[in-house]
């Protein structure tokens, strides 16, 4: 009775399984199946001896004949006598190599879980489609969403026009930005990183939708008239800056040329006073007869 019960109550709750679920069921169902198969088509060397913990067992490697092991680097034939004969192995390498694939391969096979948990769910629901910005259609999915969370279909995506990217450093010195209005200013805009082209050994390149990014420098400064401005302040306060700078060293290269002209300790005055004036109260006055500067003293 209890094993009927239990039927009945299992079956009542599969029955009870909304669309949304079940179509949540598959998508799981053929998640695991597709890591099933990758970790399947990831295996390089189907002859390595797994341990229980999943990894391949470093201590021995057996070899496509069944009499053969490898030992680190030692390989041991099965004389069929009881024992084994210890030969010069031809590949030395052998396990570091399988060892090496295999953690290339665990890296792999996390990449794409990471990728998988990435992406978002599937809209089941026709009434929760969004529509895109150009065509005021309703779509499933598309890059420009997916990446920029920008509502543009496939179809209406345009490179080279409208929906082009531009890299971090352009959008900062085209628009005035700073880092902080780029990546800390809510929302934080979304980015694609790329190799850099010029270099592969410097940092990847931010990619961003210049859309946004326009839309972000509005924001932070209120209209374009106001970005063109202030560039024309920075470029005349630049330009000042360089003019002061030049003039600058003009003038010291003047110096070292002409250095005569320039002599400090002949331009020294040696004052030769006058006659002095009581002033009373002990205090005198007296005025230089070549500049006429005035000083005032006072005599014990």
């Amino acid at each position: 009775m209890s094993t009927e019960a239990n039927d009945t109550e299992g079956c009542s709750s599969t029955s009870e399984l909304t669309a949304l679920q079940r179509e949540r069921i598959q998508i799981n169902r053929q998640r695991a199946l597709k890591l099933k198969e990758l970790r399947n088509k990831t295996k390089p060397y189907t002859s390595t001896k797994w341990n229980d913990f999943g990894g391949p067992d470093k201590t021995a490697f057996f070899d496509k004949d069944k009499n053969v092991v490898r030992i680190s680097g030692s390989k041991l034939v099965d004389s069929g006598g009881g024992f084994f004969i210890q030969e010069k192995d031809d590949e030395p390498e052998v396990e570091v190599r399988i060892v090496r694939n295999f953690h290339m391969t665990k890296f792999t096979l996390l990449l794409y879980q990471m990728k998988i948990a990435e992406q978002p769910q599937p809209i089941v629901d026709d009434s929760e489609l969004p529509k895109c910005l150009e065509c005021k259609e309703d779509f499933h999915d598309s890059f420009l969403l997916n990446t920029f969370d920008y509502s543009v279909c496939d179809k209406c995506k345009k490179q080279d026009e409208d929906h082009a990217l531009i890299t971090k450093t352009d959008a900062k010195n085209t628009y005035l930005l700073k880092d902080c209005d780029l990546d800390k200013r809510e929302p934080p805009l979304k980015f694609l990183l790329r190799k850099n082209p010029h270099d592969s050994r410097w940092g990847d390149m931010k990619l961003y939708l210049q859309l946004q990014v326009e839309d972000r420098a509005l924001q932070v400064w209120g209209s374009l008239e106001e970005i063109e401005q202030e560039r024309e302040r920075r470029d005349e306060k630049r330009e000042k800056s360089k003019a002061k700078k030049y003039g600058k060293h003009m003038k010291s290269l003047r110096m070292q040329v002409r250095s005569s002209l320039y002599d400090r300790t002949k331009a020294n005055h040696e004052h030769e006073f006058g006659p002095e004036t009581d002033l009373g109260d002990d205090n005198y006055s007296h005025t230089c007869t070549t500049c006429g500067y005035e000083e005032t003293f006072e005599r014990m």
